[in-house]
């Protein structure tokens, strides 16, 4: 499938996609063995790599399992981008990327997230990222459209500092 394709139905799979509130209660128990659940009541899970998705998302819909993995792929560019779902004031995120990435390691193991499992906005901060990287567009660009786009209507934005 061309990325062009992929792009496509990840923004329909999206957009049909009933936007939920973030936080709220402890997270169902799914019978993995998971790293541990952080006080948030997020849990994060330990991977190899960024191209191996956490076990948290087995069960997840399809949508949620893509929007995982293109927050991998736009990782890069998610760390300058602000999240307004809330999370920064109430679980402490700094950007769009820890809704989904906890850290990537020196190793390249990555702790991810469950937090976007659960949040509409989330998801389609980081869709829209990937999607706008994907048409070339700079990091500052990208911050700017996601800016104006969340600017009223939604949450305070985490403190993500701007690209340089």
């Amino acid at each position: 499938m061309s990325k062009k394709r992929v792009v496509g139905s990840i923004a329909v799979a999206l957009s049909l996609f009933v936007v939920a509130a973030c936080g709220g209660g402890k997270p169902s128990s799914d019978g993995h063995d998971h790293a541990h659940e952080a006080a948030s009541g997020d849990i994060q899970e330990k991977t190899a790599s960024i191209e191996k998705l956490p076990t948290f998302l087995d069960k997840q819909r399809e949508e949620i399992r893509i929007a995982y993995r293109v927050a991998a792929q736009a990782a890069d560019f998610l760390q300058w981008i602000p999240c307004y779902c809330g999370c920064g004031e109430s679980v402490g995120h700094q950007n769009n990327k820890n809704c989904f990435i906890k850290e990537i390691q020196k190793d390249g193991s990555v702790v991810w997230d469950d937090h976007g499992t659960r949040c509409g906005v989330c998801m389609q901060i980081a869709v829209t990222t990937y999607k706008l990287k994907e048409e070339g567009k700079t990091v500052k660009e990208i911050r700017k459209t996601i800016d104006e786009s969340y600017k009223s209507g939604f949450a305070k934005p985490t403190p993500t500092p701007m690209p340089s």
